[in-house]
């Protein structure tokens, strides 16, 4: 009996570790790899040199290129965000109630989400709102004189960005459509024999039912906005006048254009930090606002 457990227990770790490998040598070891050239002067060409914690003084003292990027990365998350989450669970809605082609419609609305950060796509948006892009020559149909593309303009191309982010929201469509099938519809009929609207459902019902998977889902997309890199590099490099410099985009540079290894593994340490602040504040408000059913609604 017990030779035959210490089979099924050298059987286990045989079957776990691919991953165990897998884990310690992608990610565990070149993070603590990372962590430490974080306190170096290292640059590629030669050893790496122990200089304390000057590259984070560095950071927040004398490089404004990095209050830039993290105000724009700032400004993004914020409206993106709950942009994309609002968008998203409205479309999970209208295919809720739809009844005939669902799932075609799930797969056509998931398709960006699948494409959306693709280099091909942030190739084709930069065509579409381009200075010779199908945006202008709309505006140029419509009589509207625009002298500068909406990516050429400081006050909008950011907000371009933005949009291409809003248009890949399937994923999280596909999550709150899964959420919203899960709300039982005894509980909306009982609400439409006390009087109850389409509204009062809404805030009273839906949500209230669904908030851990928007709590799960604003997790998600907070991470991935922080995350932001192929769009602002190959949509508008980071430009104009660095209105679109998001924060990770700002660190490729640092590594790989400047080789500046020693001071972009800090960065890449403060935006892990910076995460996990706004993880942590999120993590901090759900009892607030999250309903679990199995604690009662606490």
């Amino acid at each position: 009996m017990r030779h035959k457990k210490k089979s099924a227990n050298v059987l286990g770790y045989c079957l776990i570790s691919p991953w165990l490998i897998g884990f310690f040598v992608m990610f565990l070891i070149p993070m603590c790899i990372s962590l430490y050239y974080s306190f170096t002067d290292y640059n590629l060409l030669s050893e790496p040199n122990f200089i304390g914690i000057q590259n984070y003084v560095r950071m927040f003292t004398d490089d404004p290129d990095f209050w830039q990027a993290l105000k724009v990365t700032f400004v993004y998350v914020l409206i993106l965000v709950p942009c994309r989450l609002a968008f998203a669970l409205l479309v999970a809605m209208l295919l809720n109630a739809k009844r005939r082609g669902g799932g075609i419609y799930r797969t056509l609305y998931y398709i960006p989400s699948i494409i959306g950060g693709s280099i091909a796509v942030s190739i084709v948006w930069k065509q579409l709102f381009g200075n010779n892009g199908v945006a202008m020559s709309l505006l140029a149909l419509a009589g509207i004189d625009q002298k500068v593309s909406f990516i050429g303009n400081p006050d909008t191309a950011l907000g371009t960005l933005v949009l291409l982010g809003v248009w890949q929201f399937g994923s999280s469509m596909l999550i709150f459509l899964a959420a919203l099938k899960q709300v039982p519809a005894s509980i909306y009929e009982s609400a439409s024999l006390d009087g109850a609207g389409g509204l009062r459902k809404f805030f009273k019902i839906t949500l209230p039912m669904i908030s851990p998977t928007i709590f799960f889902n604003l997790i998600l997309q907070i991470i991935n906005g922080f995350r932001a890199f192929t769009e602002g590099y190959v949509v508008t490099n980071g430009g104009p006048m660095d209105s679109t410099l998001f924060y990770v985009l700002n660190l490729y540079r640092r590594a790989f254009t400047y080789f500046d290894m020693g001071y972009s593994s800090a960065m890449a340490w403060v935006l892990v930090l910076i995460i996990a602040c706004f993880a942590g504040l999120v993590f901090k408000s759900q009892g607030a606002w999250v309903y679990y059913e199995s604690k009662g609604g606490e």
